[in-house]
């Protein structure tokens, strides 16, 4: 019942649950007799809680069942005692309007399971987009030792000759059936091929993006966000995580520790260098907000026209695809063409020095990843624009645009909900052209509510048939990383509350430059003011409930779309088990 070199079993937090002499101690071991275990089995040993979010509905963490016993079995092997909690599952394929409005109550759910159960330390297990930041955040806040399991990323799909990328090949694909280009047939197959194993999207989107930002943290082993989901090698460094776990415990290595202004610098730095998801704009700066770290939108700029695009992965790039990602060199390999753009004395959960972690680390596609000599664009894949139309700021994922839309002026029509895009995006009367800017308005944190991934607004049936493949669209919504266009996102503050947006009408200028990152709405303030005046609120989207809760407390997306009762500074006190 000893516990390895380092802690004793008294130093442990799930001591006081166990290991003292009162009624409660004994209540809980004679619970935990109940439940099946031996004294030996769990008495003086880390308790490790594993907090997984797989469900018969989420496809990407389907396989998250069978992982939790490797990581179970490193926990054994290493002297802990695993206990497998679960917490919500944030599907971004089936949970409506938007996962990214619960990513807060999972947040919440990991902070609190962590702090009112008898455990030492902690490994989450997710990737789906939302999960990773959810997690993280809700073990930030906690402040425990903690290592992160990322999904890892699905097999790439197949159609006929072509390799399909998930989400990226299925908005191309849809757009070629409204052009006319392919008919339900090749649907049928489509559907059949798209995604065809568990895991993420195994494109450079989101969940990609977020779980290489996990692992540029620090918070998992080395190379694990790449890693195939139905690989092998992701069983190996599921129990890894369980082995290593229990050494942060004995360390007491937090995540406090961990999560540093530099760590998160270095996350923003190996974002853009992925050319990765807008997404992660939002949760970085939630995650560094939980991690007492203020990371801005500014930030992201200064820190993008530092750093080159080396990752040529959907759909930032061109080619590839994550597996293809992985065995080039995983981003072991992607951050050794980087050393110099990062803080290398750093701790992480594997190593005291991020130097340590990523020493050895090679290429071995120079085409996957590529050199600092032969970018896939000479600066970070995301950029921050200012204007009298995004005060607060607004982004664009520029490497996924076309060249030719990146200074554009044109005419404004506006779109005051998803809906009524959805009917009336075909109008002939709208006179929608190849020129014009489209704007949807009222799809925010708390227009959407939640702010859903609507910002790649569809281009009109004619238009496609024309051969049109991009327009300017800008939203205070969010875009699926598996996206691409010219899609400006993110404006804050957002249309629902009152932001410029929501002055805009159908017919006004709009200029998007983004060598000058400005956005800028060719309407004179007193134009502006007048309508101001005239403006009114829509109505409230939820009168109870969660819905109710998230409309009061979230924050603007240039803040992190947080909760502000949950972003705030201030301790909670642990609770005492006796």
């Amino acid at each position: 019942m000893n516990a390895p070199a380092g802690k004793r079993p008294e130093e442990l937090r799930s001591h006081q649950w166990y290991g003292t002499e009162g009624l409660r101690s004994f209540s809980h071991r004679a619970r935990t007799r109940q439940l099946g275990y031996l004294p030996e089995e769990h008495l003086g040993k880390p308790v490790i809680a594993i907090l997984n979010t797989w469900s018969d509905i989420n496809p990407c963490h389907v396989h998250l069942r069978d992982r939790a016993q490797a990581v179970k079995r490193g926990v054994w092997q290493a002297g802990g005692f695993p206990l497998e909690f679960p917490v919500s599952t944030l599907s971004e394929t089936f949970q409506k309007p938007t996962p990214m409005l619960y990513r807060n109550m999972l947040a919440m759910e990991t902070e609190e399971l962590l702090r009112s159960y008898p455990v030492d330390g902690a490994v989450l297990m997710g990737g789906c987009d939302k999960s990773t930041p959810a997690l993280l955040m809700g073990a930030a806040t906690a402040d425990l030792p903690a290592v992160f399991v990322p999904a890892g990323p699905m097999l790439p799909g197949h159609w006929r000759n072509e390799v399909l990328g998930s989400g990226t090949d299925m908005w191309k694909y849809w757009d070629d059936k409204r052009a006319g280009l392919i008919g339900d047939c090749e649907m049928t197959e489509l559907e059949s091929g798209l995604a065809r194993s568990p895991g993420h999207c195994m494109t450079m989107g989101t969940a990609s993006t977020l779980t290489a930002a996990a692992e540029a943290l620090g918070v998992t082993v080395p190379g694990a966000s790449s890693i195939p989901a139905v690989d092998s090698g992701h069983d190996r460094m599921a129990a890894a995580a369980g082995l290593r776990i229990v050494e942060l415990v004995h360390k007491d290595r937090k995540l406090s520790d961990i999560l540093t202004r530099d760590a998160f610098e270095d996350a923003v730095t190996t974002v853009l260098g992925l050319g990765g998801s807008t997404n992660a704009v939002i949760h970085l700066i939630a995650m560094a907000g939980r991690a007492g770290v203020k990371l801005t939108l500014d930030d992201f700029d200064r820190i993008a026209r530092t750093v080159p695009v080396l990752a040529n992965v959907r759909p930032g790039g061109q080619t590839y695809l994550m597996e293809d990602f992985h065995f080039a060199g995983g981003l072991p390999g992607f951050l050794s063409r980087i050393p110099d753009l990062l803080h290398l004395e750093r701790p992480t959960v594997s190593y005291d020095t991020m130097r340590e972690q990523i020493t050895g680390a090679q290429v071995h596609n120079d085409d996957v990843i590529r050199t600092r000599d032969n970018p896939v664009a000479s600066e970070g894949g995301v950029a921050v624009l200012r204007g009298n139309l995004c005060p607060d700021g607004a982004v664009i994922k520029h490497i996924a645009a076309e060249r030719h839309l990146l200074k554009h002026t044109g005419t404004a029509v506006v779109f005051d909900d998803y809906r009524t895009m959805q009917r009336t995006i075909n109008d002939p009367s709208l006179d929608i052209t190849a020129d014009s800017v489209l704007v949807l308005r009222n799809a925010g944190p708390k227009g959407g509510p939640g702010m859903p991934e609507y910002g790649m607004l569809p281009i009109p049936d004619h238009l496609l048939r024309q051969g049109v493949r991009d327009m300017v669209r800008i939203s205070d919504a969010r875009m699926s990383g598996t996206s691409y266009g010219t899609c400006v996102l993110h404006v804050a503050p957002e249309s629902y509350v009152g932001g410029p947006l929501a002055l805009v009408r159908s017919g006004d200028t709009i200029t998007l430059d983004v060598d000058a990152r400005s956005l800028r709405l060719h309407v004179d303030d007193e134009e502006l003011e007048r309508r101001r005046a005239e403006w009114t609120p829509p109505p409230v989207r939820h009168e109870r409930g969660y819905g109710a809760l998230y409309n009061e407390q979230i924050t603007q997306a240039d803040t992190g779309c947080d909760f502000e009762f949950l972003a705030r500074p201030g301790k909670v006190q642990d609770p005492y088990a006796g």
